[in-house]
Order: structure tokens, then sequence, then C-alpha cells
């Protein structure tokens, strides 16, 4: 039985990747070829007179970029009333934050957690704790080492604005991403 099934597996897959083909063929006289060999300087046509083009691109030392600092990444990321869920707008900026990190091994990141003021202290430092840990876990699946990342929660202790209304409450609803 497991044979027939792994046949028709097979089956099904080949069925499957024949018809990703395409039939568009490629004008070949519209595509450039270049031979790798010819352009290659002390390459064997060199030798007779031929031209050796010096490439204009310059060489940049990636060792000596702060990958945290150069880039133009926010520090925050919101969340929504009760909730540690990621929004789907804050995805590029984690996935920057997880390339530099994982790019600059040595590199270290707290991720703090805040909350507004409503609800309890305990509660908001909870609260806080599981939008941070929701931030660094992201961080972990995208490639960033465990060793490299710090979640905290400071609760409602640490408001960025000042203020009793909704637009006060979501911008303290947050995460922010601080080097270490």
């Amino acid at each position: 039985m497991n044979h027939v099934r792994t046949t028709l597996c097979a089956a099904l897959i080949s069925a499957w990747l024949a018809g990703c083909g395409s039939s568009v063929k490629l004008d070949e006289s519209q595509v450039p070829v270049v031979d790798a060999k010819a352009s290659q300087p002390g390459a064997g046509s060199a030798g007779k007179g031929a031209s050796t083009a010096q490439s204009a691109v310059t060489t940049v030392d990636a060792s000596k970029i702060d990958p945290l600092a150069a880039g133009n990444l926010g520090r925050a990321v919101s969340f929504d009333y009760d909730s540690y869920a990621l929004k789907d707008e804050f995805r590029p900026l984690i996935e920057g934050y997880a390339r530099a990190l994982s790019s600059a091994k040595s590199k270290k990141m707290v991720i703090e957690g805040h909350t507004d003021e409503r609800g309890g202290r305990e509660y908001n430092l909870a609260l806080g704790q599981r939008r941070a840990e929701a931030v660094a876990k992201s961080l972990v699946l995208l490639g960033v080492s465990d060793s490299q990342i710090e979640a905290v929660s400071f609760g409602k202790e640490r408001p960025v604005v000042d203020g009793h209304d909704e637009a006060a409450w979501a911008k303290n609803r947050r995460a922010e991403l601080k080097d270490r």
C-alpha cells in the first residue's frame, strides 16, 4: 500500500512540475552573452592587445559598518489595547533588526515592553513582558541568537506621552528596541 501511495505522489509531483514549465522560447539573438574568461584581466585575449576595463565599483569593508546605527529603522513596535499580538505593519522593522543582529553577532539589544496607564501595576508589567517577548521571539525565529536579546517590562511606569486619551494611550502601548 505504501508503494502505491509513493508512486501516486511521485506521479502527481511530476505532473505538477511539468505544468510549471514555460513554453515561451527566448530569442537568443537578443540575449547578451559575455565570455567571462575573455573579460577578466590576464585572460588569454588580454595579451593580444585587447583592452581591459577597470571596474568603477569601490569595495566596502562591511565589518566597519554598524548595521543598527546606519539604518533608518524605527525603534518601537506598537500594539493594540490589551494585546501582545504583532501587527503586520511592523514586520519590515523586525526583519530589519533581525538582519542587522544576525550579521553582527557581537551586537546586543534590549526590548522594553510598555503599556498604557489603564490596568493594575502587576497586570501591566505582565502585559509589557509579553509584548517584549513577542518581539524577541520573532527575532529569534528570524535567526537572531537568544544571547543577543533581552526582554524586559516597564508596564505603565515609563509613558512616552503624558495624557489620558486614546491618542496618548496608543503611543504608550509599545515595545522599544534599544542597543545594549
